[in-house]
Formats: C-alpha cells, sequence, structure tokens
C-alpha cells in the first residue's frame, strides 16, 4: 500500500511551505515516525516523520515551494522488504566506464602535438629576430631624396646651418618654392615628433614593467547566486514594513555591571548545582524589563489601527541568531517566572531554535524583544522594532571604562544600551524613563527581588 506524503498544516496564515531537506534520499528505507523531511515556513521550520513504515519515494526536489496539502512523496509499505535487490546491480555497473578511460590512445599521441608548438615557436622567433634590423633600415633609406632639396634663400641657409637642420624632402612656402623660416620650425618640429616614433619600437621591452598590466585574481572573481528562504524572506519583508510603518526612534544608556557581575561570581557554581545551567545575564535583564513595563505600559502596547492596545501580560521575545536568520523565540507570562526559570526557558527555546525544531507556538504572542548584540562583539546598535510591538531593548558588550564615581576615576565594567521605540504613542520623556528605570534594576540588583 502506497501512503503519501502531504505538506502538513502548520498555522493559520500560513498557505505555502518549501522543502528545504529530505532527511531521507529516494528509495530508502524508513521506519514508522521516523524524520524524512524538513519543510520551511515564513515562520519557522517544521520536520515531517514518516505515517508508516515502506520504501520511501520522493516526488518534489528539495527548495520547491508547494501548497499546504500537496503530496511531495509517497511510502510504499509492501516494497519495505524488496530494498536490498535492486540495489546490488548498480555497484556492478560503475567499473566499466572506469576500466574503459584508460584504454583510451590519447595518451601515446599527446608527444606528437606537443612537439609542434615548440618546433613552430622557435621557427616563428627565428624570422623576427631578423626582421627589426631590416623593416628599420628600408624606412631610413626611403625618406632620403637628394634631388628633393628646395632652394634656400641666404638668410635660412645661415639657419640651416647652425642649427644643423635636414632639409631634406621638404616643401617650401615661399616664393619659386624657397624655404621660408616658417617652414624650417614646422621641419623642426616634424623631426623631433619622428625621433620618438623611429625610437618606439625599442621601447616596448618597457611595457611589462607597467603597473595596470598584471591581473593577479583574474580568475577569482565571480558571483553565486542562492535563493532566499521563506523565513529570510520574511525577516526582510517585516523589516522593511517596521522601518516603513512606524516611527522608529532610539535612545542610549549605559549600565554599570560591577554590581550584577559581583552577584553572578558569588552564586554561579551553586546555581548551576541547583538547576543545571549556568546563570546568565539575560535573567537579570527580562526581570528588569519587566519591572519597567509595569511602570511604564505604553512601552508594552501595540497600534491597532486608530486605537492602543494595552497588554497586562508580559511575553518577552529573546532574539536568537540561528544559520537560517534570527528569529525571536518568546518567553510566555515571564513576569511569574523566577529569574532561574527565564534562563532555563532561553535556553530551551536557543536549543530548539538552532537544531531547527521551533515551533510556531513558540514564536507567537511577544509583547516586548530583549536582543543581545554583546555575544558578538557588538558596543553599540539600533535596534529595529519587532512588529507589532512598540520597543525593542537592545544589549551590548561589556567593557571596562573609565567612570566618574563620587568625584573620584574608576575603572568598571560598563554596556551601552539601547532602546528603540514606536514614537506614535512612546514619548521621548517615557523612553528615557524606562530605560533608566531598567539601568536601576541592573546597577541594584536587590530591588529586583522586592520589585521597586
Amino acid at each position: 500500500m502506497k501512503v503519501p506524503i502531504k505538506i502538513p498544516a502548520v498555522g493559520e496564515s500560513i498557505t505555502e511551505a518549501t522543502v528545504a531537506q529530505w532527511v531521507k534520499k529516494d528509495g530508502d528505507t524508513v521506519k514508522r515516525d521516523e524524520i524524512i523531511l524538513v519543510l520551511e515556513t515564513d515562520k519557522a521550520s517544521v520536520e515531517v516523520v514518516a505515517e508508516s513504515a515502506g520504501r520511501l519515494s520522493v516526488k518534489t526536489k528539495e527548495g520547491q515551494t508547494v501548497p499546504i496539502g500537496s503530496v511531495v512523496g509517497e511510502i510504499d509499505s509492501d516494497g519495505a522488504g524488496a530494498a536490498a535487490a535492486p540495489a546490488s546491480p548498480k555497484p556492478t555497473s560503475a567499473p566499466p566506464p572506469i576500466t574503459a578511460k584508460p584504454t583510451a590512445p590519447p595518451p601515446p599521441t599527446r608527444p606528437a602535438p606537443s612537439a609542434q608548438p615548440i618546433a613552430t615557436f622557435s621557427e616563428a622567433t627565428q624570422p623576427n629576430y631578423k626582421i627589426q634590423p631590416v623593416t628599420a633600415t628600408p624606412n631610413v633609406s626611403a625618406t632620403p631624396n637628394v634631388t628633393a632639396t628646395p632652394p634656400l634663400s641666404p638668410a635660412v641657409r645661415r639657419v640651416v646651418e647652425e642649427q644643423r637642420i635636414d632639409v631634406t624632402g621638404m616643401t617650401g612656402t615661399g616664393k619659386d618654392g624657397r624655404l621660408t623660416k616658417g617652414d624650417l620650425m614646422g621641419g623642426a618640429a616634424s623631426n623631433a615628433a619622428a625621433a620618438p616614433a623611429a625610437k618606439a619600437p625599442m621601447a616596448a621591452p618597457a611595457k611589462p614593467t607597467s603597473l595596470p598590466q598584471p591581473k593577479v585574481h583574474a580568475g577569482a572573481q565571480g558571483t553565486t547566486r542562492e535563493p532566499m528562504s521563506k523565513l529570510r524572506q520574511t525577516i526582510a519583508r517585516r523589516l522593511v514594513e517596521a522601518q516603513h510603518t512606524a516611527a522608529i526612534l532610539t535612545t542610549f544608556n549605559e549600565v554599570d555591571m560591577t554590581n550584577v557581575m559581583a552577584l553572578r561570581a558569588k552564586y554561579k557554581d551553586k546555581f548551576k548545582d541547583k538547576y543545571g545551567i549556568n546563570l546568565g545575564f539575560m535573567g537579570f535583564f527580562v526581570k528588569a524589563a519587566i519591572e519597567a513595563l509595569k511602570n511604564f505600559p505604553r512601552v508594552n502596547a501595540f497600534i491597532e489601527g486608530t486605537d492602543v492596545l494595552f497588554n497586562h501580560f508580559y511575553n518577552i521575545g529573546i532574539a536568537v541568531g540561528t544559520e537560517k536568520g534570527l528569529i525571536v523565540p518568546v518567553v510566555k507570562n515571564a513576569d511569574m517566572l523566577s529569574i532561574a526559570e527565564v534562563e532555563q526557558s532561553i535556553k530551551h527555546y536557543a536549543e530548539k531554535a538552532r537544531d531547527g525544531k521551533i515551533s510556531l507556538d513558540d514564536l507567537a504572542g511577544g509583547t516586548f524583544t530583549i536582543s543581545n548584540g554583546g555575544v558578538y562583539g557588538s558596543l553599540m546598535s539600533t535596534p529595529i522594532l519587532n512588529p507589532p510591538q512598540s520597543a525593542i531593548l537592545g544589549l551590548h558588550k561589556i567593557e571596562e571604562r573609565p567612570v566618574a564615581i563620587q568625584g573620584k576615576v574608576e575603572v568598571r565594567p560598563m554596556m551601552y544600551v539601547a532602546l528603540s521605540y514606536e514614537h506614535r504613542i512612546i514619548d521621548g520623556a517615557e523612553s528615557v524613563s524606562f530605560l533608566v528605570k531598567i539601568k536601576e534594576g541592573i546597577e541594584d540588583p536587590t530591588r529586583l527581588l522586592i520589585e521597586v
């Protein structure tokens, strides 16, 4: 019995999917519930498993985009045992072409053509070597003409003798064809121009020394065309939409990370022993952001038409970079989680994202996003909104800098933070105060425990 492999429905707004990868190849024997196909939609990657055991028949190639419900292959449950039979003839058909190639006659004939270019090269260079002096003399001997000397006046003759000008072959423009001083000037200029021309063949060897001639990497230039994935197309479209439809403005501040780093260093070992994960900085920033959102609810709001939709829950999106692009899993109801639970959720979603197992539900429902460019070494940036959200917090690299502390200069671990926000509903004063609230929570982490 042949069981069709159909593109499953993966979301209400998704009407098509791209066959990203066939995990199993055409003709392979598959087991029930084994992953055979990876689909890519404009929101996430989806794995498709085999509904029955049997032989796989692929009908749609990788990279093709097909509608939801399309049949991209089938599994022949009756052909599972016949997989080994047709496989044996394939290796036996490969050796004949391999043995045929060495017996071809071209190798013996190669010496003959190689000898000809050498002979013709030596013959060609011999005449060229002799022609150069021969072609130079006819040009020189052909120009003199003793009977063509024009008549000279005494004044012109004096100039000719003093400046030793060769007037042979020159045409005079004076009376009875006599040469004038103007003719002598023109003749002298033509002689001067002729001299470099005659020496031009001698200057030919200088060409190889000119700098623009060498082309070192002429063969290394080229381009490669690669179609954008559905996920990358969606990222591009949403970023452009955010720029075109929102009034985005960014405000900056800097945070002294001394106290958080000291707290982390003090408890990181006990934290890992108890929860099995490392104590990072993201948990602190999530809790600090939630306290700031509670104080400035417009930052947690959306624009819907001409209305402002206020959210009374806190779903924090954490931007995660993957090989296929940036995705934003959402930590649901983060205000109800401890720092340890936030860290566990972030690790869970990050692993799913990098393994390509993130689901649509994992990406939905975010009200505020945090993006940490500091892990890549970014010192400062202006993050772009994740529509329809109205704000995004950008974290950056921790760097030691001299700062003034109570009238004294001290070196502290500092981080620049950036808040990009929708200026249509969030005022400048509100955005700055929001960022100051986050700064206070990080610089004095005990405030996060008592929520002040």
